[in-house]
């Protein structure tokens, strides 16, 4: 196989109604879900809790985790389900659906239950990260506000966290601009929460992320099994494996041609700034080798680190990998065995894909799950 051959889509990485109502119906704000989603409990190692689901469904790091499995005979495809809690959230006025996994803060990481990320505090500053507005003691269908979503030059997962709380009557703000007139008046209080969050918009003003109908590959036509639900405020990830240890879902990529080929929200303040900022990880994708549930059709991919080492980021750079003609494929399940093998002579190295001749993109990829490797070749 000629790795500088273009290549179609499925190969692309294998060569190149509001939700706030029912909160009011339940008797809950948005305020006290997210404050009730981290309560009694103890941290580990710095990360959120685990959550035990049995012994062998693995660990859940993130508190927005309904339900989820490993695998299911439901489909196909090698891979399994996870199931979030949506957060609602508004832009200029229009509803959109965030899922939360990441947070910079190790205080606000465990008291949200989400993933401990120390790199992503790199990204506070201007350009890096879009604001989302935490509203304390407001009306009961006050919504995260947030600066920008899918679709808008200025988006990305990760958000500067600021907390607001009343000094007037509340009243619904549904915008970036309500919040700085409130500001303005007087009526608010805005204070960094010292927090950036990596929070995907799932569901947006123009669209939302695409379910698979199929169901046969991890990347197919599209990152969910069931589409977002308003109404309900859950939505369903495919969830597959990688090294080392992890369950991971995929949201956004940095470059257009990758998000359109893989059905995944464009975020194009991913490109480059995080990856200079020092907050991004590496993932290391194979396009040829030992079929399995990678990406790309071959064994799955390997990454840098397990969620919740310090060193660890969702924001994944992505190199791909070909085995050189007349080696003999064999599984690696480790950064540093796929460099090994780079070394040696064995693997050629593509920084992000062929395809893009050298420039590595950046995908979105959280690890809601922890858990035992099951593929061996």
């Amino acid at each position: 196989m000629d790795p500088t051959v273009p290549v179609d889509r499925r190969t692309f990485l294998a060569v190149t109604a509001r939700g706030g109502a029912r909160l009011a119906a339940m008797g809950l704000s948005l305020p006290a879900l997210l404050a009730a989603c981290g309560r009694d409990q103890p941290a580990i190692q710095g990360s959120p809790p685990t959550r035990p689901a049995s012994p062998d469904q693995g660990s859940v790091l993130v508190g927005d985790v309904l339900d989820h499995r490993l695998r299911s005979d439901d489909w196909e495809g090698a891979f399994g389900f996870v199931t979030f809690r949506l957060t609602p959230g508004s832009f200029e006025g229009q509803a959109v659906y965030l899922i939360r996994t990441d947070a910079s803060d190790e205080a606000f990481a465990r008291e949200q239950r989400l993933v401990f990320v120390p790199k992503l505090a790199s990204l506070d500053g201007d350009g890096l990260a879009g604001e989302a507005f935490l509203v304390a003691g407001g009306t009961d269908d006050q919504a995260l506000v947030v600066s920008s979503e899918p679709g808008r030059p200025d988006y990305t997962p990760a958000w500067r966290v600021r907390n607001v709380t009343w000094t007037a009557e509340p009243r619904t703000l549904a915008s970036v601009g309500d919040v700085r007139a409130a500001e303005s008046a007087g009526e608010i209080q805005i204070e960094p929460a010292g927090a950036v969050m990596n929070a995907a918009i799932v569901k947006w003003s123009s669209g939302e992320l695409p379910a698979d109908g199929v169901l046969k590959e991890y990347l197919g036509e599209g990152p969910l099994i069931e589409p977002p639900d308003p109404d309900a405020l859950t939505v369903t990830f495919k969830l597959n494996e990688c090294f080392p240890g992890s369950r991971y879902i995929v949201t956004e990529h940095s470059i257009e041609p990758a998000a359109e080929m893989t059905h995944t929200a464009f975020a194009p303040r991913l490109h480059g700034g995080p990856s200079e900022a020092g907050a991004t990880g590496r993932t290391n994708v194979f396009m040829n080798g030992i079929p399995g549930p990678g990406p790309m059709g071959f064994q799955p991919s390997a990454f840098d680190l397990a969620a919740g080492d310090p060193g660890w980021s969702p924001y994944w750079d992505h190199y791909t990998y070909a085995w050189k003609d007349g080696v003999e494929p064999r599984v690696l399940e480790s950064q540093r065995e796929v460099h090994a093998a780079r070394d040696a002579g064995e693997l050629e190295e593509f920084p992000g894909v062929p395809d893009t001749k050298g420039e590595v993109f950046t995908v979105n990829c959280p690890v809601p799950v922890l858990a035992e490797n099951s593929f061996t070749g």
